[in-house]
């Protein structure tokens, strides 16, 4: 795997240099896309891991590394005062006790207690030995001085509770709203309103409040003009910001959307190609387009477009970023860094596969590809080097990737969904079995949802 510097203007064109705007019928460039793109779906058949909490569980603080057994040492020999009761006890057998108890009590709770336990609870390490007990010294697959251990165990041990307990999860199968494949899903309000973007060239709002009830009830609305659809072409990609959402579409246009105002639209972006991946900062609207180009547009403005960047040499499939870059992986098999202070193009990857999809942490990326694996990317002091790659399973194209301190969750053209902890290798918790190809997820507020390609929104509820 190579990695190169490349200056701005060798490899970004502004807009004025650009092609000439696509002509033709979107839904014929669309089709021609998914034919040389995404390849045909093939099954692979796994079945739920009951033994996986028992395999994850280690008896005894013996596997963990030194630095840690002398931080632990160091704890211990603080002057908190253990004279009698319960914190006269050894400190592993305090931590074994609290090991019982709900991660988010103890966090909330033991530390009212008094000092001595606000000490101990208090102190990374003590999460660190914890979680790792559980899931191994493969976790985290990268993490800084910085990484929250508290908040990484809460996640890990209510992530391991949900999906090896299959009484924890309800699951809901929206059939009625679409009349062809979904292709982008996205959920928002924690996990309360699901919105689904489709080949039929709508964007359909759910009120998960109801589900249980007929399709009809749980289905909002149609953004846009019912009549005309949300879109001209079909629908590929969403992203959200507070109550702004926003649709890209194979028209290629962005529509953003008043959640707060019952939807209405607020904006309208005409671009030049197909939006295929999208990304909704503070500040910025960052689309990835068949065009090549990843484009940087303020909605606020009245001239949205702040820079067009033609950084590859075929379609932009996924794009990630924050306030310090914008990286996008391509058709042409590379991973493309640009510094937004700096306005270039800071590094890119040549890989061996694109990338379908990505989930972007800071210090890490995670990144799906066209063959069915996935690839870690570790960030350095701002340099992106290719850390891990992962064979998870899939029998064909990674759909979906969302990765959290404590989960990873992807989805496929095999007709699955693979539920993981993010452990060096990835542990599979379990994976859900679908009758057609699975073509993304979203996950917020303990809601996982999934578009189908059989004209269904697939919901699991876990019971919290």
């Amino acid at each position: 795997m190579d990695t190169a510097q490349n200056s701005l203007s060798s490899n970004i064109l502004s807009d004025s240099e650009s092609e000439t705007e696509a002509e033709g019928d979107p839904d014929l460039q669309a089709q021609e896309y998914l034919d040389h793109v995404r390849s045909s779906a093939s099954t692979q058949k796994c079945s739920l891991s009951s033994e996986m909490v028992n395999k994850l569980q280690l008896s005894s603080l013996e596997f963990l590394p030194n630095d840690v057994k002398s931080q632990m040492n160091e704890l211990k020999k603080s002057p908190i005062g253990m004279n009698e009761g319960l914190l006269f006890l050894p400190w592993e057998v305090i931590l074994e006790i609290f090991s019982y108890l709900d991660a988010r009590f103890v966090q909330n709770v033991l530390p009212l207690v008094c000092r001595t336990l606000r000490d101990i609870i208090k102190d990374k390490v003590t999460w660190r030995i914890r979680t790792q007990k559980r899931v191994g010294l493969g976790y985290p697959v990268v993490h800084g001085e910085d990484f929250n251990w508290p908040a990484a165990c809460v996640d890990v041990e209510e992530h391991l509770s949900f999906w090896t307990n299959n009484k924890k999860r309800d699951h809901f199968s929206l059939n009625s709203g679409h009349f062809a494949s979904v292709d982008s899903i996205l959920l928002l309000q924690e996990g309360r309103v699901c919105i689904s973007g489709s080949r039929d060239r709508n964007v359909n709002v759910w009120d998960l409040s109801r589900l249980g009830q007929p399709d009809e009830k749980v289905l909002v609305k149609t953004l846009g003009d019912p009549p005309n659809g949300t879109h001209k072409g079909w629908v590929w990609s969403l992203a959200s910001r507070e109550n702004c959402l926003c649709s890209g579409s194979w028209d290629s246009s962005i529509k953003l959307w008043d959640m707060a105002n019952d939807g209405a639209q607020f904006g309208y972006i005409r671009g030049k190609a197909a939006v295929l991946c999208l990304v909704y900062l503070p500040d910025v609207l960052v689309a990835g387009s068949y065009d090549k180009k990843v484009a940087v547009y303020d909605p606020r403005a009245a001239q949205t477009l702040v820079k067009s960047m033609k950084v590859h040499s075929s379609a932009v499939l996924s794009v990630v970023a924050d306030d310090r870059y914008i990286i996008s992986g391509s058709e042409d098999r590379t991973l493309v860094v640009v510094d937004r202070r700096k306005n270039h193009v800071f590094q890119r990857l040549q890989l061996d596969s694109y990338q379908l999809t990505m989930s972007y942490q800071k210090s890490h990326l995670w990144a799906g590809d066209n063959q069915g694996l996935i690839h870690v990317f570790e960030n350095k002091a701002g340099s992106f080097q290719h850390f891990q790659t992962f064979d998870i399973g899939h029998g064909s194209q990674v759909t979906g990737l969302h990765c959290s301190l404590g989960s990873l969750y992807t989805s496929s053209t095999d007709k699955t969904i693979k539920v993981h902890i993010p452990t060096n290798p990835p542990q599979t918790l379990c994976t859900l079995e679908h009758n057609n190809v699975v073509n993304g997820v979203s996950v917020d507020g303990g809601v996982l949802a999934a578009a189908s390609g059989a004209m269904s929104v697939e919901i699991w509820r876990l019971n919290v």
